[in-house]
């Protein structure tokens, strides 16, 4: 007995001391990010740099909690950095802070805010040495963009008039809308700001008014104006002009075709650089071009360049600091007025940019910018190019463990290089040996866009989620995307659904053949045009992907050419021809067209009130597989939701049903769909 009773002590001691191990092990080991840690990530929206270059002010997105409190978008926070680098909230808590600026002489921050006692959206002024926030100026409804004059005594700005005598008609229930004839532009106005009682003065200006600033010669405004408020317009018929302020007599109009992006002014005044397209034709706005402001000249700089330009911004009158994309990482770079120079700032690698705000004469910056391990943060551009991080958000993020992510290249079948990032399967290296594992792509939408080696997890793009859970994810940068030229994300013209998303089926192909992806167990995701991808490779390609899961996402080109609300751009920059000049092609590249072979389980998410891909669309597609007799298809339709979700419950729920629907058929039992509850609270 004594024997015995020593061997279970020992027995015993051995089992503590291992569980004592175990739990000692467990204490220190990371877990994955989870969905609570994505739904609660703060980012930097926004960025701006004080005129000396000295002061950074930014706004920071701050999700509301799903489960608690009221259910609504993310909050917008207004932060400053000051020559110390340490970042101070000025404006913070349930609060939506919008069009931040300094004023010309850098002594105020100008924000934008309905605060306690706003009837609309006003403008504030704080001071940047300290002080309250007080209300500068308040109009009749909301205002839009703002421009300060250079003696700062008066502003520019842009507003939506009420049109009163139909407000009293809808009061009455004559709420009839006239399709694409009832809309309201909005006017541009300016105003004294030291004069009180004084009515603002309206600009008359023939179209829709947007993105307008002061010529230094505080005469003169810059204004970008579409034919009418729709968005087609603003897609592709956007273009900039200069216009007395006093008359709105146009002095420019900028020659440019297709689509238009930022734009902004010489130091001098003499020059306006912006990006735009090269033609009506290009996709993406993304050549670096500069104009006379007063009649002349339009020039494209650096043609050759294989990329696309984000943004720009004098150094001086004659210099260009430029920020791009280029494959699946940013470049920034300076450039003479001419063209000539160009060269690189050598800046600290590992992190790619989004957003760059530039202090003229200073060569100064305040850069928006993340990793693969860390959403979108602020960091500051000193004058000799170095890059210096100043926030840290996320300061949980360290207590995670994130899976690898690589840039990764394959040949499509044509022979065409196409590149991507693959993140691998929690716990595994880059080109480590394991166990085959069950593979999602996620598609990006557009098709005009890409994937940068950046952050690229979001609600409903769960990357760094997914592969926590022990899946390989894939964004690949399929022909069509943007990042590497104008001729590559044209090249699928006239040829919707073609060699644009075999280029996914062969990326999968690729990751097989590394042998890290079981091709039993592959799933695709997307929204928007990726949504179009994610039914495409459910019903053309089905016997490839065991499960899908399509956001917001088109289902029938022939009724999607007819409701959405982007049809010319949906003609010169996607398809190239009309549904009638070739109606079997716009017939055999929808995804319904293919609904009778489909076998693979297709969850459909969409908003309900979506203007973009209308929710006909995934109507459409599920009453397509249904009648089709199909076993495993649901739709999800968020009332209230457009083309994306806004608030914070409808992200959460869209969300979670992706989680259960990859996770019940490519590691699960499959077979029916999964229970319609979701249990919010476990998340």
């Amino acid at each position: 007995m004594k024997l015995i009773a020593r061997g279970a002590l020992a027995l015993l001691a051995a089992l503590a001391l291992a569980t004592g191990t175990a739990v000692a092990r467990q204490k220190v080991e990371r877990p994955p990010l989870s969905t609570a840690d994505l739904l609660r990530m703060k980012l930097v929206a926004a960025a701006v740099i004080s005129p000396d270059g000295t002061t950074l002010a930014y706004t920071v997105s701050v999700p509301r909690d799903p489960l608690g409190g009221k259910d609504g978008p993310s909050w917008s926070e207004l932060w400053v950095v000051g020559a110390d680098d340490r970042p101070r909230p000025y404006i913070a808590g349930e609060v939506n802070v919008s069009g931040v600026q300094f004023t010309p002489n850098g002594k105020f921050l100008a924000f934008l805010a309905k605060r306690a006692g706003d009837k609309q959206r006003s403008l504030h002024l704080l001071p940047v040495d300290g002080g309250e926030a007080i209300k500068a100026f308040e109009h009749d409804t909301d205002l839009g963009s703002v421009s300060f004059h250079p003696t700062l005594n008066r502003i520019a700005f842009l507003a939506t008039p009420t049109d009163k005598k139909k407000k009293e008609a809808v009061e009455k229930g004559f709420s009839q809308e006239v399709y694409e004839e009832d809309w309201v532009a909005a006017k541009i106005y300016v105003a004294d700001l030291d004069i009180a009682g004084i009515k603002a003065t309206e600009v008359p200006a023939a179209g829709h008014p947007s993105d307008l600033r002061w010529l230094p010669d505080g005469k003169r405004l810059l204004v970008a104006l579409a034919p009418n408020p729709g968005v087609d317009a603003s897609y592709m018929r956007r273009r900039l002009h200069v216009l007395e302020a006093d008359t709105g007599a146009v002095v420019t109009a900028v020659d440019h075709q297709g689509k238009l992006g930022m734009s902004t002014l010489a130091p001098g005044g003499r020059l306006i650089a912006f990006i735009g397209a090269r033609d009506q034709h290009d996709p993406q706005q993304g050549r670096l071009m500069v104009a006379n402001a007063v009649g002349g000249f339009t020039k494209e700089l650096l043609p050759e360049f294989a990329g696309h330009f984000v943004s720009c911004a004098f150094l001086d009158d004659e210099t260009l600091l430029y920020l791009a994309d280029k494959g699946c990482e940013t470049v920034i770079g300076q450039v003479k007025v001419d063209g000539t120079e160009n060269a690189p700032v050598p800046t600290s690698p590992g992190f790619t940019v989004t957003s760059m705000a530039v202090a003229t004469n200073t060569r100064r910056a305040a850069l928006i910018a993340s990793t693969p391990f860390h959403s979108q943060e602020l960091y500051s551009l000193g004058e000799d190019g170095s890059a210096k991080r100043l926030t840290e958000l996320n300061p949980w993020l360290a207590g995670r463990k994130l899976c690898a992510q690589e840039v990764v290249r394959w040949k499509a079948r044509d022979g065409l290089e196409i590149e991507g990032l693959l993140l691998w399967p929690l716990g595994r290296k880059p080109g480590e040996d394991g166990p085959r594992v069950p593979l999602v792509v996620i598609v990006h939408g557009g098709p005009e866009s890409h994937y940068r080696n950046s952050w690229c997890t979001r609600y409903s793009e769960p990357a760094q989620v997914l592969a926590g859970r022990g899946y390989a994810v894939l964004l690949p940068n399929y022909r069509a995307s943007t990042g590497r030229g104008v001729e590559f994300s044209m090249a699928n013209h006239k040829d919707p659904a073609g060699k644009e998303f075999d280029d996914l089926v062969d990326g999968v192909d690729f990751l097989i053949a590394k042998g890290l992806v079981d091709g039993a167990k592959v799933g695709v995701t997307g929204g928007s045009y990726g949504g179009y991808a994610s039914a495409w490779c459910a019903t053309r390609h089905s016997a490839r992907f065991a499960a899908a899961v399509m956001g917001f996402g088109v289902a029938n080109l022939l009724s999607m050419s007819g409701t959405s609300d982007i049809p010319e751009e949906h003609y010169l920059v996607h398809h190239r021809i009309h549904p009638w000049e070739d109606w079997q092609l716009f017939l055999e590249r929808s995804p319904i067209f293919h609904a009778p072979q489909s076998k693979t389980p297709l969850l459909i998410l969409a908003g309900k009130t979506d203007p973009r891909v209308p929710p006909g669309q995934s109507i459409e597609m599920y009453r397509y597989l249904e009648q089709a007799g199909h076993k495993a298809v649901r739709l999800i339709q968020y009332p209230g939701e457009g083309h994306g979700n806004a608030r914070a419950a409808s992200r959460l729920d869209y969300h979670l049903r992706l989680l259960q629907w990859f996770d019940h058929y490519l590691k699960g039992p499959g077979g029916a769909p999964p229970p319609m509850e979701l249990d919010y609270a476990s998340s």
